[in-house]
């Protein structure tokens, strides 16, 4: 199915989160997450996120009838994650740098928004932000290498979309859309993006990317 290049949308979460965690509430709504599995998927398909958050991901798909598949850094996030899915076992407490490390199934289609970076931050953001960075170019050459894990995992029709944001800040703009669209295409190949308006948004901008990616092609295949 052909997908339109801009689309727009309402910034609202769907579901409220435990006091503990409103200040860090970064979610997309689950309309940007039901707009590409009704789309791109069909109920039975699993659907995984390596950077479950607070699950929206997997809840979506849950309520779709698809199978919820995920992975969580933050131990506390993990936990309550698990307590509003109908299949808690379907999110793994983990590192995504470590992905192949895991028993996973086959998966139709991955949707996350990666943990963001700006150009000298002080710490790893797939730490959940507890521990000292390597600096940007590491955060890349991570991503990269988690999607590169991602690989022997997609079933040969599946899609992978990250959304993600540049970034204005005091000292510029970190092009951290464009750089994991570099990243992770060294990896999958590159697809194009999807344009979302956003009523509010954040990071100095009201607009985000849905980056789409697809297995890369084997050499002596047809797809």
């Amino acid at each position: 199915m052909d997908m339109r290049t801009f689309i727009q949308l309402t910034n609202a979460p769907g579901r409220p989160l435990p006091v503990e965690f409103q200040a860090d509430d970064v979610r997309y709504p689950d309309s940007l997450v039901a707009y590409f599995l009704e789309r791109w998927t069909r109920p039975g398909d699993v659907v995984f996120d390596p950077f479950a958050g607070f699950g929206t991901t997997l809840l979506v798909a849950e309520a779709l009838d698809r199978v919820p598949l995920g992975l969580e850094y933050d131990y506390a996030r993990a936990a309550y994650i698990r307590t509003q899915l109908r299949q808690p076992d379907a999110l793994i407490q983990g590192d995504a740098r470590h992905l192949a490390s895991y028993d996973l199934p086959s998966f139709d289609f991955s949707m996350t928004s990666p943990p963001y970076m700006q150009r000298g931050d002080p710490t790893d953001p797939l730490t959940a932000y507890t521990e000292r960075g390597r600096g940007y170019s590491a955060y890349l050459d991570d991503m990269r290498d988690i999607y590169a894990q991602m690989v022997s995992l997609l079933k040969p029709d599946a899609r992978v979309v990250l959304e993600v944001a540049n970034l204005k800040g005091p000292k510029g703009v970190t092009p951290l859309a464009w750089d994991l669209a570099g990243a992770v295409g060294a990896v999958l190949r590159f697809e194009g993006e999807i344009v979302v308006g956003w009523d509010r948004y954040g990071y100095g901008y009201d607009h985000s990317y849905c980056l789409v990616f697809v297995r890369p092609e084997v050499e002596g295949t047809s797809g």
